[in-house]
């Protein structure tokens, strides 16, 4: 109760982690935006989609290098936060966030010593610095948006101990609007926080945005993973290392098995994990909704031969 009286001075916006559904952008989690590493990216990542109307450029300076997939979480914990705000009527949504670091560790996973607060400054370094190209909304194909992650951020420490307190955190116009679009979120798994490697990371946000809920799953050519994810991983050894996670099959919700397309290419199949028993209890409840459509026309047409005779 201590630490919370001290910063209560502070005009803070503290979200629960207990009641925080974690959200995402849907136009994000298809497509790469982040570094798989947690080593310095410095090679920009670069991707098309097979249609050729989607290009995406993401470069980083030579200090901070390009942002990471685990940077990508204080993203998700911001449109997670504007959204329950949005979900409590708020009108005004704010552009600028404001938590304890504390709090906003906790709130994806993380642990809080001394070393996560190091690396809390560090990824907001590099979301800041992180510069991103992109045809995604722009008003004509060839047009493209450029912006950052975020515009600024500041950390407050106590002025006598210089333990961390408070934190604000500034959107850039580019991602707040997305955010605050209506229906461009999809919503996470709790478990994504715990994912431990950067591919897997990658890879449930794939799944989540194509598969979602679909009762047939998706299926994937490996090459086309390959380019989504962002991997700087020849493809012959990013091959190799998706074999092994499917072989772990350890992704929250969805089960993963290596398939071919019709063409006879290397593909990954996502499905939900509970998609198959969903769909027996789906069908066996309209087996008795039909049923007893039956049974209840059988007792009508007894009920008048009953008065015929």
């Amino acid at each position: 109760m201590a630490r919370r009286s001290a910063e209560s001075q502070f005009d803070l916006f503290i979200p629960l982690v207990s009641d925080m559904s974690l959200k995402d952008q849907r136009e994000l989690m298809e497509r790469p935006f982040f570094s798989l590493a947690k080593r310095k990216r410095l090679k920009p990542i670069e991707y098309t989609s097979p249609d050729g109307d989607t290009w995406v450029k993401v470069s980083g300076n030579a200090e901070f290098g390009i942002a990471t997939i685990w940077d990508a979480d204080i993203m998700i914990w911001a449109a997670s936060a504007l959204n329950r705000l949005k979900e409590q009527g708020v009108n005004d949504l704010p552009r600028t966030l404001k938590t304890t670091s504390y709090d906003l560790l906790r709130a994806i996973k993380r642990d809080t010593g001394g070393k996560s607060y190091q690396e809390l400054n560090a990824a907001l370094q590099r979301l800041e610095s992180t510069t991103i190209q992109t045809s995604l909304r722009a008003p004509k194909r060839k047009d493209k948006a450029q912006f950052g992650w975020i515009d600024a951020f500041q950390l407050e420490v106590d002025p006598e101990t210089e333990a961390p307190r408070g934190i604000s955190i500034t959107l850039s116009d580019w991602v707040y609007q997305g955010i605050v679009t209506e229906r461009s979120l999809l919503t996470m798994h709790q478990d994504y926080f715990l994912l431990t490697g950067g591919m897997e990371r990658a890879l449930y946000r794939v799944a989540r945005k194509h598969a979602g809920d679909q009762e047939s799953g998706w299926t994937c050519r490996i090459s086309i993973l390959h380019e989504k994810t962002g991997s700087d991983s020849p493809l012959k050894q990013f091959t190799y290392l998706l074999k092994r996670i499917v072989a772990k099959n350890a992704l929250p919700e969805y089960e993963m098995t290596l398939t071919k397309t019709n063409d006879g290419s290397p593909a990954v199949h996502f499905i939900k994990r509970d998609m198959e028993e969903r769909v027996r209890v789906r069908d066996a409840l309209k087996s008795l909704e039909r049923q007893s459509a039956e049974d209840q026309r059988a007792l009508e047409i007894d009920g008048l031969m009953n008065k015929r005779f």
